[in-house]
């Protein structure tokens, strides 16, 4: 390979290597941006295993692409082709990775619906006061997004919440922060009163807080995935130019 093209090269995989370090740098802020409590996310966070483990592996994720972007840009510049060989394996395999689980999301969609969660939360949410993980993490959801339900408080009709709490038709945590002053505005809150409880359901709130992250965090993804595929590109140009 020439000297010409060999130095764009170089400097490509260098740019490219860049954003990679920079997308590292963005999932450990996000990561720990979660763990210091905005908005009350750690109580959710904690109190779900499943989330608690997520974040953790954004954490991890974020380290290895840190750390990845940064011997990527020493190799290309320092024109090493142990340490290009050795980038071009763990950035394939980070790669694979996360393809693999853009792929397992979208066939699992369907387990994030509205009508998912509503019957889930039918079948296990047991109140408020209740102490095991699934309860605790919705009485954290709706306490923080004043919220009630995933559609509404009417997905407690026919639930094991109405079955262990007959007098009750709303559990505590859909009432307003307000009605919390006294004990009268909590019984009649939940005892059905609109004008003590929260009507929102959360999927609606949650959704409405996050929609634009969410888009955004999908084009990210994209994003990643096509600088990882560039990179991989420009290492092994880079790797079979170097004598």
């Amino acid at each position: 390979m020439e000297g010409d093209c060999l130095s764009s090269m170089k400097y490509l995989m260098f740019i490219s290597n860049f954003f990679i370090f920079l997308g590292g740098s963005f999932l450990l802020s996000v990561g720990f941006w979660v763990l210091l409590d905005p908005m009350g996310f750690s109580e959710i966070v904690a109190a779900n295993p499943l989330l608690f483990t997520g974040v953790y592996i954004i954490l991890a994720m974020g380290g290895v692409l840190f750390v990845l972007g940064f011997l990527g840009c020493c190799g290309a510049i320092r024109e090493n082709k142990c340490l290009l060989l050795v980038f071009f394996m763990l950035i394939l395999f980070i790669f694979l990775a996360e393809l693999s689980a853009a792929i397992l999301a979208f066939l699992f969609r369907d387990h994030l619906t509205r009508e998912y969660f509503s019957r889930e939360l039918k079948r296990h949410y047991r109140g408020h006061n209740n102490t095991d993980v699934f309860s605790s993490t919705w009485n954290t959801i709706m306490t923080t997004f004043n919220c009630c339900g995933v559609s509404g408080p009417e997905d407690y009709e026919e639930s094991l919440f109405r079955l262990l709490s007959p007098s009750q038709l709303v559990p505590e945590a859909c009432c307003q922060r307000s009605s919390y002053h006294g004990d009268v505005n909590v019984e009649q809150c939940v005892s059905g009163s609109v004008a003590f409880r929260h009507n929102k359901g959360c999927y609606s709130a949650i959704v409405d807080n996050f929609e634009t992250y969410i888009y955004t965090a999908g084009a990210l993804a994209i994003v990643v995935l096509a600088i990882e595929l560039f990179a991989m590109v420009f290492a092994m140009c880079l790797f079979r130019g170097i004598q």
